[in-house]
């Protein structure tokens, strides 16, 4: 992110009122915005460029060209290491991304090998997307990291296929219930290992806990700014494992959040509209439908989940481990980087 651009004037955090829930939504549809992934490297380095000169003060006002170069380098670059997330796992390609697996896994009438295959590459994609944006200050080894992908991959295709087999012995429901029911499945499935994908690929965070900062007010900065210093400078106050659980689970629930309406939303009308005399005459139609529809849901859904909780997550110091109370920042605030 930004922050990680060199400079003693910090740039805010963003153009939005991050306090509010809208105000996060319409920071996180920038960040979520598939437009950013056609800048190369030349684009991010002119984003950083004209980011760095704001913050060495060569750049003496925040002007819109400055917020679009923000948002950039703040959909590229990981807040914790700096570094170019590789695009596929960024979260402005997560739904291009996920889309040929959800397409796959909402498919109508897939037999066994048909859905353990689509939630063993459902289950690869998350692993693969947590581990890229987790936080890295308690990185995982590749055994940890194997470990979680077989727990999640077993815990998602046990329950799409005991689910499976369980809804045509439903026989007291209606066919058209069944029906409902069989296309929902994949939901139960992408929700509940969705949700243990996170904790399992960010297990090692709860273990040794996530590096928690103070709240810095407006003399810290100024004092900060005088000394040529930022606010990336600031020393951790310590790693808090209380900190790291709360951010595991808030992300794990903005998972629930952003698969829930996907999974949900496109089977049930593509339900209704495989009734309408329309679609049986032109039954070609109904996979690039199915597509369109996840695809409309997925962009409308992933800025509002992921608005859900700030990626920046300020808490009491006093909520945390004993070592922390008293060591908050302004209002005895601390803040730490959540994930996503």
């Amino acid at each position: 992110m930004s922050a990680s651009i060199p400079g003693r004037r910090e740039l805010p955090e963003s153009q939005y009122d991050l306090s509010t829930y809208w105000g996060r939504v319409r920071h996180n549809a920038g960040i979520t915005d598939p437009r950013t992934l056609l800048v190369g490297k030349t684009g991010l380095e002119q984003a950083k460029q004209a980011i760095m000169l704001y913050k060495q003060g060569h750049t003496k006002e925040i002007t819109p060209d400055l917020w679009k170069a923000k948002k950039v380098v703040d959909s590229t670059l990981h807040p914790d290491t700096g570094e170019a997330v590789f695009l596929p796992f960024r979260m402005s390609c997560f739904v291009l991304s996920n889309l040929v697996v959800t397409v796959g896994m909402l498919t109508p009438g897939l037999g066994t090998a048909g859905t353990i295959g689509w939630q063993v590459a459902n289950q690869s994609l998350n692993v693969a997307i947590n581990y890229s944006n987790a936080n890295k200050s308690s990185p995982m080894s590749t055994w940890k990291i194997a470990q979680s992908y077989l727990l999640a991959v077993g815990a998602s295709c046990s329950v799409a296929v005991g689910l499976n087999s369980l809804v045509p012995h439903l026989r007291r429901l209606s066919p058209s219930t069944r029906l409902v029911l069989g296309r929902l499945v994949p939901f139960a499935a992408v929700a509940s290992a969705g949700a243990l994908n996170v904790f399992l690929m960010r297990g090692e965070e709860m273990r040794t806990g996530i590096d928690v900062f103070p709240v810095l007010s407006a003399a810290d900065k100024a004092r900060l700014e005088a000394e040529g210093r930022a606010e990336g400078d600031v020393a951790s106050i310590g790693r808090s494992k209380k900190a790291a659980t709360l951010a595991v689970a808030e992300t794990a629930l903005s998972r629930v959040l952003n698969s829930s309406p996907i999974m949900v939303i496109p089977p049930l009308v593509l339900v209704r509209l495989q009734r309408t005399e329309w679609l049986k005459r032109n039954p070609r139609l109904t996979l690039p439908l199915n597509l369109g529809l996840i695809l409309a849901t997925s962009y409308a859904v992933l800025p509002l989940a992921l608005a859900a909780f700030p990626q920046r997550q300020r808490v009491s110091a006093e909520s945390l481990e004993e070592e922390f109370h008293g060591r908050g920042g302004e209002g005895g605030m601390v803040v730490f980087n959540r994930g996503i």
